[in-house]
């Protein structure tokens, strides 16, 4: 049996893995390694840079610093740390990163000279020092002490969490870990590039500041560093090489202003390794076009838009041109959007043809962005630049009214890279549209390609599930069909009507005859009504034409409300009232789509004909009811539409109305593996959660399902350890997902998959409070998961048999009433951890007590203490705990003399005559600093000039009052400081 590692282990194999890729490495060995560094460098806990270092290659890198100025240049820089948000201060100082810091210096002849100082040597990446250490610890008022951080010349780019699934933690918890981090000391991130969140199993990449849904995995490697047998070791050393992160940080960074707030983008690995291709492939100039087939939701846009900022200020061409060309002038619209709210320069919009044509002419080195129509009238060679390059949005539509051709003939001397993700093939022959033949140089399909499978299996985008309604019952009402239609009827049985309609009635005429759409609007409302309005999700109804719109919006909004469902089209003042009823202006449209994409606002419903088929990503629709018949990339476009990622959203869904998904092999004209992974038949995730359900109900084996109070303590202790802990934590996270998905299905009762469904969420419940100190875990749960607790769990009864555990001796006899010692120790475990985690700047010895914890909880997990073992060593952890606060007081000033004071005991011993000496000393120095220190304002903590008072202070009272000059070594004077902001915080 192969054994987890535990969270050291974890780290010792990080660190020998970029020992491995040129990282000097500290604390493979199992030591502290940021110690090495700290005292070769002389770093107080407080700061976050080496400075030392930096001073070093400050001065090696740049000829205009020398030992003298140097001191000056970095005292500004430390300025560049201070800011009230994280993403400004990041944005602000990767600018300082990657283009340099402006410094004035004074010249041979007595003058002054502005220059540019580098932080960082791009160009010869060998002559930075990059380091990698564990364990590096920075006390600002709070203390955090991330796993692994990597610096480039002493300034931290990028911290690393890591979790042990021998802890049955995963890099779930790392996540949420790192973005505590940033809450709590943020000035650590202000030069980060980006974090790293991993387990044993799996890592997760995010930029500075990114919600937890935007951790992404990094599944592709060069040759060098492919280790298919070990996924961890080959996405730590692709990803975090030193070539390769400053790549990342010179080339590939991008922050965006966002109406919810600012954002910084990072690259995913598809996009990097595409990018990296293009540049290749026109630095070699060996073919002039190459296809980008990546499938839509993984981000085409950003990658071209990485492309051509790698094109005009890197070195794969000298003074290129580059387009960036769409096909409608809504693309056009949402990429002139995105590239204004971007921090990318050097671009302009062709406004016109004519303007166009000036642009071409004029051949400026910048990014022009264009439809394809602007060249259907521009003169052919008139291209003034020898260097460009094109890039097509939706390249698969490119073919389409010669206007492919005129693109060609304007500007015949460039490479043209197509980017889509559903090529087309209709054929070999000259007029057969052929994505492949038009963008590909012989020999060759696709320059780079990322699949529909490798987005779902990266969680980029959803698996999309279609249920089949086209064979609805419907009544063929003779009534309700106009006179014309009724004669071609006349004679015919009700049977034979049907036959006919089938045989000879175009799927538009379907959607428009009344009887029918009667029907679907209901089968619409119902469904959305049960599957898919519970949880918040909005939906999204596709129709032929715009009378079958109209027909849907009249009668949708009756049943929902005129506000809930919406019609998107426009229309003319020769339509009929019908149609003329629902259209929109382009202003009022924008606003539409903008309250739909907000889940707090309707419309929760829209209704269209061509409209937000294609470039439309709204996370927030799950369902769309397809009564349109699409083919092929007009399809795969469709789905895209609900494969979006949200969080809590397991899937999109298609209701087919028109049957399109009943033969997927004529539907799709595409390779087996797309066909496979585009759209799946609804019962699959049926059967998914079945498979998923006996594999949580497994867990629980020899364990009977009933509501006894002896078979839920019997459950929630046999998941309170590894690796029960960590199975049923992921297990359930994804079976509710499914649950929600499919319910309500009668077979869910029938198959008695709800009465286990629901004795599994009993003991989810029970389990959030004994283990995570959640008081009313049932809250956080999904909608149809909380109606099933509410009508059928007693959640008083599991409050009262599982109380959530607090720290304090007011609780001790709560726990001590549970008959399980697993469950004792696993909620003394948590609230100890929980209760020490925000003090453990405040005390030296919390930081030696939560050590304690952690060990005792990994000897119980690996078997090497019982349950009733781990529960005593536990409590005498929490006694000591209490017994610590107890001697510390209440106030500020007793929390801070006492802290002090037990750090000059244990530190100091032999240096002081006795305790009282360190008490005097103590309580001098807290004395001094309510005295000298103004701490009544937000931030003050925080300041530089705080630290420079308490700097002084310090010294004055232990060298000057006390004479005791040799206690000021090492740490002391950073340790000090840290105990007092800690506790007056």
């Amino acid at each position: 049996m192969v054994s987890t590692p535990n969270e050291g282990g974890v780290e010792r194999s990080l660190l020998s893995w970029l020992d491995g890729v040129g990282w000097e490495t500290h604390g493979k060995d199992g030591g502290q390694g940021a110690k090495v560094l700290d005292e070769t460098h002389d770093r107080k806990q407080k700061e976050v840079i080496y400075w030392d270092l930096l001073e070093e290659q400050l001065i090696a890198l740049n000829d205009e610093i020398t030992e003298d100025n140097v001191g000056t240049f970095t005292t500004s820089l430390r300025r560049d740390l201070d800011h009230d948000n994280l993403l400004a201060g990041n944005q602000h100082f990767h600018e300082l990163l990657t283009k340099g810091k402006t410094f004035t210096v004074q010249t041979d002849k007595n003058g002054k000279e502005t220059v540019y100082v580098d932080l960082i040597d791009f160009e010869t990446p060998e002559a930075n020092r990059f380091h990698a250490v564990n364990q590096f610890s920075v006390s600002r008022g709070t203390t955090i002490r991330p796993d692994v951080t990597l610096f480039v010349n002493g300034i931290p780019l990028v911290t690393m969490e890591l979790k042990s699934l021998a802890q049955d933690n995963d890099y779930y918890d790392a996540i949420t870990d790192l973005q505590e981090y940033e809450e709590d000391v943020p000035r650590l991130f202000v030069p980060g590039l980006f974090n790293v969140a991993a387990d044993t199993m799996e890592l997760r990449y995010g930029a500075v500041g990114a919600p937890g849904e935007f951790y992404e995995p990094w599944n592709e490697a060069p040759a060098e560093y492919a280790a298919e047998e070990n996924r961890m070791k080959q996405a730590t050393q692709a990803l975090c090489n030193p070539g390769t992160l400053l790549d990342v940080l010179k080339n590939f960074v991008f922050f965006e202003e966002r109406p919810g707030g600012d954002a910084k983008i990072i690259p995913r690995y598809m996009q990097y390794y595409a990018v990296n291709r293009i540049l290749d492939r026109v630095r070699r100039g060996e073919h002039d076009r190459g296809l980008i087939w990546h499938t839509q939701g993984s981000g085409k846009s950003f990658t071209m838009l990485y492309a051509a900022e790698n094109l005009l200020s890197g070195s794969a061409a000298r003074n290129p041109q580059v387009f960036i060309i769409v096909d409608t002038d809504k693309l056009n619209s949402q990429m002139r959007d995105q590239l204004a709210n971007l921090s990318l320069s050097h671009w302009t919009e062709a406004e016109s043809i004519d303007h166009l044509q000036e642009l071409i002419e004029e051949g400026s080195s910048q990014l022009v962005l264009t439809t394809i129509q602007k060249f259907q009238d521009v003169e052919p060679d008139v291209q003034g630049n020898n260097e460009v390059v094109v890039m097509s949005d939706e390249a698969h539509r490119f073919m389409e009214a010669d206007l492919g051709s005129r693109l060609d003939a304007a500007l015949p001397d460039s490479t043209h890279f197509g980017f889509t993700g559903t090529p087309v093939r209709e054929g070999e022959r000259e007029k057969d549209k052929n994505t492949f033949r038009e963008f590909s140089p012989e020999g060759e399909d696709y320059l780079h390609r990322y699949s529909v499978k490798q987005g779902i299996d990266d969680g980029l985008i959803l698996p999309v599930y279609f249920t089949l309604r086209h064979e609805m019952e419907w009544e063929v009402s003779e009534d309700a069909l106009d006179e014309q239609f009724e004669q071609e009827f006349r004679g015919m049985t009700t049977e034979e009507k049907r036959e006919f309609i089938k045989d000879n009635v175009t799927s538009r005429t379907m959607a428009e005859i009344e009887p029918r759409v009667d029907r679907a609007v209901e089968e619409i409302d119902e469904h959305y009504s049960e599957k898919v309005a519970p949880n918040g999700w909005k939906g999204m109804v596709v129709t032929p034409s715009r009378r079958s719109a109209a027909m849907y919006g009249e009668r949708l909004q009756e049943r929902r409300g005129e506000d809930a469902v919406e019609v998107l089209y426009t229309a003319t003042k020769d339509d009929p009232d019908l149609i003329q009823q629902f259209h929109t202006e382009n202003e009022e449209r924008d606003q539409i789509v903008k309250r739909f994409k907000d889940p707090d606002e309707n419309p929760s419903l829209l209704v269209v004909h061509d409209m937000l088929l294609t470039g439309f990503d709204a996370p927030i629709l799950k369902t769309m009811y397809l009564d349109r018949n699409l083919k092929n990339h007009n399809l795969m476009q469709a789905i895209a539409r609900t494969n979006r990622v949200a969080e809590n959203k397991e899937n999109g869904e298609i209701v087919d109305f028109q049957g399109v998904f009943e033969n997927i092999d004529e539907a799709l004209d595409y390779d087996a593996e797309t066909k496979a992974y585009a759209a799946r038949d609804k019962e699959e995730l049926y059967d998914d959660l079945i498979d998923q359900l006996e594999s949580v109900v497994d867990i629980f084996d020899g364990i009977p399902m009933d509501d006894s109070q002896e078979a839920t303590n019997e459950a929630v202790n046999r998941i309170s350890k590894h690796p029960e802990r960590r199975q049923f934590k992921q297990g359930f996270r994804r079976l509710q997902n499914l649950y929600e998905s499919v319910a309500p299905d009668r077979r869910l009762i029938e198959d008695g998959i709800q009465d286990q469904y629901k004795w599994l969420s009993k003991i989810q419940v029970a389990f959030q409070r004994t283990t995570s100190g959640t008081e009313s875990p049932e809250e956080d749960m999904q909608e149809k998961t909380r109606e099933i607790l509410n009508e059928n769990v007693d959640v008083g009864k599991i409050r009262d048999d599982f109380p959530t555990y607090k720290l304090g001796e007011e609780y001790l006899e709560d726990v001590e009433e549970l008959d399980n010692p697993g469950v004792k120790a696993s909620q003394i475990a948590h609230a100890t951890q929980d209760h020490l985690h925000p003090r453990m700047g405040q005390n030296p010895r919390y930081q030696r007590l939560s050590e304690r914890v952690t060990e005792i909880v990994e000897r119980w997990q690996g078997k090497d203490l019982s349950d009733p073992e781990a529960v005593e060593a536990l409590k005498s952890v929490e006694k000591e705990v209490l017994e610590v606060e107890e001697e510390a007081g209440e106030e500020a000033a007793e929390r801070a003399t006492y802290a002090i004071e037990t750090h000059l005991t244990e530190e100091y011993d032999d240096a002081l005559e006795d305790d009282e000496n360190a008490a005097e000393l103590a309580a001098a120095i807290v004395e001094t600093f309510e005295d000298r220190i103004d701490y009544g304002y937000p931030g003050w903590e925080t300041t530089q000039s705080t630290e420079q008072q308490i700097t002084k202070l310090v010294f004055d009272v232990v060298i000057k009052e006390f004479d005791r000059a040799d206690l000021i070594s090492g740490s002391f004077e950073d340790d000090i400081r840290t105990y007092l902001i800690s506790n007056y915080v």
